[in-house]
């Protein structure tokens, strides 16, 4: 009959101490009594855990049972007890811990709720753009119209139904703002199931999906351009524009010289241009496409570049406190024309001068007059 251990008492387990004869590498066991095998392990760093040391499947297995002092000795005990009766009943306590620790993680997965996963998906998402304006609205897509449905629902339970109840709203209204908003959805929830959060069909899919419920986008509205100018009415507006004063007022000429959007005449600095060889390079980051772009000046923009008033400021047409001049500002500009008279004679009303805007002098296909 095998010997039994000493039970061994919560002071002499705390009394205990690695010999020093032991090798560095070496682990030091001593049984502790009470349950048959169990044991406390001291490593060389001094860290204590409790192994329980048991035959499962023919083979000999140390099985952990916590760290010590975390787990008392008579809660060491009772997990031996524990692991010695699922042996018995013919279960693996390995191989059914796993599955308890799956369990958990299932759980804790089907708690993460869509708002959660959102921020999860955004952290990495967001990375991708060096545009500020353009983080903003990614996020303030979602905020405004996914979150208030979507947002306090666990990830893992979100259906078609409810992406509907996100998208109707706004799909009749403003389509392009709604195809935005499914797409975005559509990429948390892929977020979500590449994690584990969530399992099955993506239910904001457009194809073999929301396009058998929705209309597409393209068939709803329109898409509205931004108002050009008339160009029968372009010589007389650029006279009138380089007979006035102000920063803004040059930053709209240069814009219409070189058909640069806003954005990238505002944000333009000195650094990016090289008045000797009329050459201004806008880098990768501030360009729409992620690319460098290269815009050849001509005599007269590089005149206009020489006539600016010299600044502290880096940028090539700065606010008034030196920083970057807004976008509000050129359209500010743009409005300060005089309105055209209205027909008396009973016809359409036409376009007023200040209805078009900087974005619309990017246009292939400038507006008509009546």
């Amino acid at each position: 009959m095998p010997r039994k251990a000493k039970e061994l008492t919560d002071r002499q387990v705390k009394a205990l101490k690695r010999p020093s004869h032991l090798s560095p590498s070496s682990n030091y066991r001593v049984t502790v009594g009470g349950v048959g095998n169990l044991k406390i392990q001291i490593a060389p760093s001094g860290a204590r855990a409790w192994i329980y040391r048991a035959s499962i499947g023919g083979k000999q297995r140390d099985v952990g049972l916590g760290a010590y002092p975390d787990v008392s000795l008579s809660q060491a005990r009772d997990r031996a007890r524990h692991v010695a009766d699922l042996i018995f009943r013919g279960i693996d306590p390995v191989e059914a811990r796993k599955a308890d620790r799956a369990s958990l993680a299932a759980d804790a997965a089907r708690g993460m709720t869509f708002a959660e996963a959102t921020e999860r998906f955004l952290e990495v998402k967001l990375a991708e753009f060096d545009n500020e304006k353009h983080r903003r609205q990614w996020r303030a897509t979602l905020d405004k119209h996914a979150a208030p449905v979507l947002g306090r629902m666990a990830v893992a339970d979100v259906e078609m139904r409810d992406v509907l109840r996100a998208l109707s709203p706004i799909w009749e209204t403003t389509p392009e703002t709604a195809s935005r908003l499914r797409g975005r959805i559509e990429m948390v929830l892929n977020w979500a199931t590449a994690h584990g959060y969530r399992t099955g069909d993506n239910p904001a899919r457009w194809k073999g999906n929301l396009d058998a419920t929705l209309p597409k986008p393209s068939k709803v509205a329109k898409v509205r351009h931004h108002p050009a100018l008339p160009l029968s009415e372009a010589a007389d507006w650029f006279s009138d524009l380089r007979g006035r004063e102000g920063t803004a007022t040059r930053a709209l000429e240069f814009s219409a010289m070189n058909a640069s959007r806003s954005g990238e005449v505002r944000g333009m600095t000195w650094a990016e241009v090289d008045l000797d060889a009329a050459l201004w390079i806008i880098p990768a980051g501030r360009m729409k496409a992620s690319a460098e772009h290269r815009v050849p000046l001509t005599s007269e923009a590089v005149d206009l570049l020489k006539s600016l008033p010299k600044t502290d400021s880096p940028f090539v047409f700065p606010a008034v406190k030196g920083g970057r001049l807004s976008d509000a500002a050129l359209s500010a500009a743009m409005r300060r024309r005089p309105e055209r008279p209205l027909p008396t004679d009973g016809g359409d009303l036409p376009k007023r001068r200040g209805d078009q805007r900087v974005h619309g002098m990017a246009s292939d296909k400038k507006s008509k007059t009546p």
